[in-house]
């Protein structure tokens, strides 16, 4: 496995690994219409402009393929909630197959260094990666907010 940092050129590669993976974790949570607006095209589209305007999330990388990402940065207010560390945890998504191999932790390690205080919102009904974050310290805090840009799913904010 090999982290690197993402570039403009691997927009492709990342809108793979994130449509994907939306796809595994919560297909059966979003309605059909969802999907029809979030394809793989708008998502390479979006990180196209993502990284164009320098936004350089960690790439995990196997055999030469994506495999996964993960990008931390501060914190800052999400539907009105303010946050309660400097540093938030914004995305980390590994493929199915890559799971139980060390790149999740891998990636989360390189963006947020073990014991380093940091906030993230994960999906109430993602009951594997809550646990993967809690094995990594992080506790439910309390916060809640439904995402009502994301088909009304209910994330809860996890801190260490």
């Amino acid at each position: 496995m090999r982290l690197r940092i993402a570039r403009v050129a691997d927009a492709g590669a990342v809108a793979r690994v994130h449509h994907t993976t939306w796809v595994t974790a919560y297909g059966e949570l979003l309605p059909a219409e969802f999907w029809e607006t979030h394809t793989l095209a708008e998502r390479t589209r979006g990180w196209q402009r993502s990284l164009m305007r320098g936004l350089a999330p960690t790439l995990a990388e196997v055999d030469g393929k994506a495999v996964g990402f993960a990008h931390a940065s501060r914190a800052r207010a999400q539907h009105r909630v303010e946050p309660v560390r400097e540093t938030q945890l914004w995305m980390l998504y590994v493929l199915d197959d890559h799971h139980g191999t060390g790149v999740g932790q891998a990636l989360l390690d390189a963006v947020v260094p073990p014991g380093t205080p940091c906030q993230l919102w994960v999906a109430e009904d993602n009951p594997r990666a809550r646990r993967f974050y809690e094995r990594n310290g992080f506790t439910v805090e309390g916060a809640r907010i439904t995402d009502d840009s994301f088909a009304n799913i209910t994330e809860l904010r996890m801190v260490r």
